[in-house]
């Protein structure tokens, strides 16, 4: 076991350098895309292979998901690689890499904005208007953080009338409190005007765009993402650890 724990420390230390290499793609690795793919299924496209590491092993992406595969593509593994004795989980860090955004590409015109204290710290937060989790965390982590600009995305994804309620929300005179008094209290917002428009739709795209699949999704300003709720105690060392 320490034996194992020693090769997979050194093979972390290599992490960077594979996840990090620029450059074409090499012939063997072009070899082993050609010979997956169409063992994968018609519909399923390989985005990238390359060379890890890990005992010969090449890394198989498929949009944000990846598994792995040996040179002849016979075998194919599906899990995680990590560190027997820390449990470093190696997988997980390349799938967390491979799912950052790059914040100020977000169009944030699309989203509501709020400001706490000098808002410094800023997140942006893909949340459903009938999203149980997002309601815990406007009740519980927004109410004990300060400091904080949170953009939220109103991404309807969850029942018929989350794009209505969201509308309504939108198209109040005070977005910020009509969402707040949903979301912590359970009132709805009035109506909305016949011709008030809101951009459903444009942030629906963008949150399929960024393979957003579950509310709230938290991004935060280094462009790694949270998905699920996080209490205020989590979220604190977060924004600690992007200083």
């Amino acid at each position: 076991m320490k034996k194992t724990s020693v090769v997979l420390t050194t093979l972390a230390a290599l992490m960077g350098l594979w996840a990090s290499a620029a450059g074409a793609e090499t012939l063997q690795e072009a070899a082993v895309k050609k010979l997956i793919e169409p063992r994968l299924g018609d519909n399923v496209k390989v985005d990238e292979v390359t060379k890890t590491p890990y005992s010969g092993l090449f890394e198989v992406r498929v949009g944000n998901d990846i598994f792995y595969t040996d040179a002849a593509a016979k075998y194919v593994f599906v899990g995680r690689i990590m560190d027997a004795q820390t449990s470093r989980d190696f997988t997980r860090e390349r799938v967390d890499e491979l799912s950052k955004v790059k914040f100020s590409d977000l169009p944030l015109e699309l989203a509501m904005k709020r400001v706490k204290g000098n808002g410094k710290r800023v997140i942006a937060v893909f949340e459903d208007p009938n999203c149980g989790y997002c309601k815990r965390f406007h009740k519980t982590t927004l109410q004990e953080i300060d400091n904080v600009t949170v953009y939220t995305f109103l991404y309807n994804i969850l029942a018929d009338d989350s794009a209505v309620k969201a509308r309504n929300v939108w198209c109040s005179a005070d977005r910020n409190k009509a969402w707040t008094d949903m979301m912590v209290d359970g009132k709805a917002a009035a109506a909305a005007p016949a011709a008030c428009q809101a951009p459903n739709d444009k942030v629906l795209a963008l949150g399929q765009k960024l393979n957003v699949t579950g509310t709230p999704t938290i991004i935060f300003a280094d462009g790694s993402r949270t998905p699920g709720w996080i209490d205020a105690k989590a979220m604190e060392a977060k924004f600690s650890s992007l200083k």
